[in-house]
């Protein structure tokens, strides 16, 4: 699987500079692809091995059309984001992936757009404005959260259950409801406290130590994705109740997998962010041919659990 992350970086720091200076600058600079199309993508953040194959699948499929992907790291900034895409946008990108940060906060941005005549495809994590967008590319989020909770259920009963939610993400939104929907079949699994988190380590990790010591009584907890598991790990060892709490999460990355080989972390639902992006890319390019595009394309999830991890560390 051909995976080149210069052309990124480059661009990236080419796109940054030029992004750089007086308003009028602004308008003016142009981000001139080195070939082809300037495409663009927004990511919530560049800091999850998730997005990082994610944009690797869009790169892969743009690139072989002979365009250019500009790559950008919202950082979990709605604000930052509304920026960048409005740069993107000016520059004249022919289309612009979106995954974003805050589900209803970038209306503004999909309506700019619209007006502008870029086509916009979400990934991974949908938005409220469907009329504003060609397409959404993403998992089954809901049943990913179906999933990571049936795991638990097998594993652990009675539970006392603690949820770190990220409530602004519609994907987040949606592992949470399905995550729910299952653990209400089960009287003797309570959900007793639920947390926001920023979906990464760092943030998960106070809010972890901060439930458990409100809390003690938690022995299950389901994060919304990788990251926030490996901070709630973290927080849980720290307090030597890691052997106590049953974590699972979605997402699939390998620091996750990992997790799972050591006992740490009981399942996390699997997303296949390589063939999300390539999906999404491709989307684009049947609507340049004229072809109908299906409005929501769902990639599939699986369960990963200490029976089959060690497969996945091998893919």
């Amino acid at each position: 699987m051909p995976r080149s992350k210069t052309w990124f970086f480059i661009t990236l720091g080419l796109f940054i500079l030029a992004g750089c200076g007086s308003p009028a600058d602004h308008e003016t600079q142009s981000a001139a692809p080195a070939h082809g199309r300037l495409i663009g993508v927004s990511f919530q953040s560049m800091n999850n091995p998730f997005f990082v194959d994610l944009n690797e699948g869009l790169q892969e499929v743009i690139e072989a059309h002979g365009d250019t992907l500009v790559t950008l790291d919202a950082q979990w900034n709605s604000m930052k984001q509304m920026n960048d895409l409005s740069d993107l946008i000016l520059q004249g990108a022919a289309c612009v992936f979106v995954n974003p940060v805050n589900w209803e906060g970038i209306r503004g941005s999909l309506v700019k757009a619209k007006q502008n005549n870029v086509p916009v495809i979400v990934v991974d994590a949908p938005v409220r404005d469907q009329e504003l967008i060609l397409s959404t590319v993403a998992s089954d989020n809901v049943e990913a959260g179906r999933l990571a909770a049936q795991a638990m259920a097998e594993a652990i009963r009675p539970a006392q259950i603690g949820i770190l939610a990220l409530s602004i993400n519609k994907a987040c939104i949606d592992r949470v409801a399905g995550f729910k929907e299952v653990i209400a079949q089960y009287p003797d699994m309570i959900i007793v406290d639920e947390q926001e988190v920023k979906g990464t380590t760092e943030s998960s990790r106070p809010v972890m130590r901060d439930m458990i010591g409100r809390h003690p009584e938690i022995n299950a907890v389901f994060a919304i994705n990788d990251p926030t598991a490996l901070g709630a790990i973290s927080a849980l060892e720290s307090a030597g109740k890691l052997q106590d709490v049953k974590i699972c999460a979605v997402d699939g990355a390998p620091e996750a997998v990992q997790a799972i080989r050591e006992g740490k972390l009981l399942a996390t639902s699997a997303q296949f962010p390589y063939e999300m992006g390539k999906a999404a890319a491709q989307v684009f390019y049947d609507h340049l041919e004229g072809k109908p595009v299906e409005k929501d394309v769902k990639i599939r999830v699986e369960l990963i659990t200490a029976a089959n991890a060690e497969q996945f560390l091998t893919k």
